[in-house]
């Protein structure tokens, strides 16, 4: 159960870093974000997670803002992973994935 805790957490990281990034990338490029093959490719990693949101939201929430919440989700995601992984490798600490949880406390 930790490992796959692990992988989970590894992937809601990637998402809003890339999110993060996308967002960099925009304000140096605002006029023209949508031609930057950067932003592109940013978009392309997090567009399952951004359609997942505005799946959930309701259509009062304009589109703009749906990558800001997708970030709040992911954030709030991430720490609830969190606590579920250090939860799980001190219930059982010899775990696959609770490698840096048994080296913390040392």
């Amino acid at each position: 159960m930790a490992l796959l805790l692990v992988i989970l957490k590894a992937i809601i990281e990637i998402a809003a870093l890339a999110l993060l990034a996308r967002f960099i990338v925009g304000i140096f490029n605002w006029g023209r974000r949508q031609d930057n093959f950067v932003y592109q490719l940013l978009a392309l990693v997090t567009k399952p997670f951004v359609s997942a949101v505005r799946l959930v939201t309701p259509r009062m929430v304009v589109d703009q803002h749906i990558p800001l919440a997708t970030f709040l989700v992911l954030v709030f995601a991430w720490l609830v992973v969190l606590f579920q992984l250090d939860r799980q490798c001190h219930a059982d600490p010899g775990q696959a994935g609770c490698e840096k949880v048994q080296r913390q406390q040392r």
